[in-house]
């Protein structure tokens, strides 16, 4: 994630310590060492031997601030992906490699420098719908599909190294945790597994939903897994026990999205029913109901440092939040069609949109100006993201191809 900030890490009383230093107002063009000077004289532990590595510290961070402010990106390939459309696509966390699902019945790992194909998954017996690469490490890759069934993969060989079966009915979502440990499945059968990566083996049923788990996500310490539903409600499990902890109940329509912010404190949710609901995430009470959109919410997402919530509705509008005042920062008004994905780029400056008008857009986080269309695809475009340094973008559409965007 992109903390705007440095890290002091001392020793008291023969304990490493850390404390962050906030530098959210910080600018390419402030003065450095005033702003050291300034940090100083309410922090005893900036002493006069460590200032000159601080003010470093501050500019480096500058010229990161200072990069790709006006970065235009240029479609740098067509893919001809799949012969069935595509249903969803990832990166690895570098942005070297990333995977492609079809209807066809396989997934596919992409070379984003070239925009070669590596190798093709098969295997599957029916639509594989739900890819994730094992980040940070991404030398694994899960694909859940409407065969019931999740398939664990070497990315570098191949190889299938795991079928896990257990589910009912379709698998339609599915995340590893961030140890890399465990697999996470969620099922129109209404239950989530999670499964042992290594044994190959399921570890817990997560009972609880009366109807189909859409989505799901671990949080970010991977000791709390979250999964919304068609039944209206979210739940909070503990991942070590597979108990449930809290039931989020307030959406009035099915869920479309729900994620935890960074530091694993709020959960955002997107509902059918027009909002958008902030939650507490340890305790599962609800803090605020974001309202404005006409229509449906389709997605939702915390950027990075998790200040901002970014809604995406069928209304053909997006909207960013800010997640302490809860008041709407600016309206992303211009596509023709529903938006289905919306995502901040690593910085939290930059929204993409995925849209049904056939073009994604990218916008001003802060202004809500559209700075650039992405436009080629001759059908809808339902699947869109950026790499981690916020530099390339792909695009997923129902017209068969993945786009990559310099």
């Amino acid at each position: 994630r992109f903390f705007k900030g440095i890290i002091l890490e001392y020793v008291q009383g023969g304990e490493p310590k850390t404390r962050p230093i906030d530098l959210l107002n910080l600018r390419p063009d402030t003065d450095a060492v005033a702003l050291v000077e300034e940090i100083q004289k309410g922090e005893p532990l900036i002493t006069a031997s460590c200032k000159e590595h601080v003010i470093h510290l501050v500019r480096r961070l500058q010229e990161k601030l200072g990069e790709n402010e006006d970065h235009k990106f240029y479609l740098f390939k067509v893919l001809r992906a799949h012969v069935l459309p595509l249903t969803n696509v990832a990166f690895n966390k570098s942005g070297s490699r990333f995977i492609t699902g079809s209807y066809d019945r396989t997934c596919k790992v992409w070379d984003t420098v070239s925009g070669e194909e590596l190798r093709t998954l098969e295997g599957h017996r029916n639509v594989v719908y739900a890819v994730a690469f094992n980040n940070p490490y991404g030398d694994k890759i899960a694909t859940g599909s409407f065969d019931k069934t999740c398939k664990l993969w070497s990315t570098e060989t191949g190889k299938c190294f795991h079928t896990f079966r257990g589910h009912n009915a379709e698998i339609v979502c599915l995340s590893f945790n961030p140890q890399s440990t465990l697999v996470a499945t969620g099922s129109m059968d209404t239950t989530a597994k999670l499964w042992d990566i290594e044994k190959g083996e399921e570890i817990v049923t997560l009972r609880g939903h009366s109807e189909e788990i859409v989505v799901l996500s671990f949080n970010t310490v991977g000791d709390r897994i979250i999964t919304g539903s068609f039944d209206h409600t979210v739940a909070v499990w503990d991942v070590g026990t597979g108990r449930m902890l809290h039931t989020l109940i307030g959406h009035r329509g099915e869920i479309s999205s729900a994620k935890f912010n960074w530091d694993c404190s709020l959960i955002v949710t997107g509902s059918m029913d027009k909002t958008c609901m902030l939650w507490n995430a340890m305790t599962g009470t609800h803090i605020a109901t974001l309202t404005g959109h006409s229509d449906e919410i389709l997605d939702v997402c915390f950027d990075y440092a998790g200040q901002q919530i970014a809604t995406a509705s069928a209304d053909g509008s997006a909207r960013v939040y800010n997640a302490e005042t809860k008041k709407c920062l600016a309206k992303l008004e211009g596509h023709e069609g529903e938006i289905s994905k919306v995502c901040f780029n690593p910085k939290g400056n930059r929204i993409l949109t995925a849209s049904s008008d056939k073009t994604a857009r990218l916008w001003d986080a802060a202004t809500g100006h559209c700075l650039q269309i992405l436009e080629g695809h001759t059908d809808e475009i339902f699947s869109c993201a950026f790499n981690y340094k916020g530099d390339i973008i792909i695009t997923g559409s129902k017209d068969n191809t993945c786009r990559i965007w310099h």
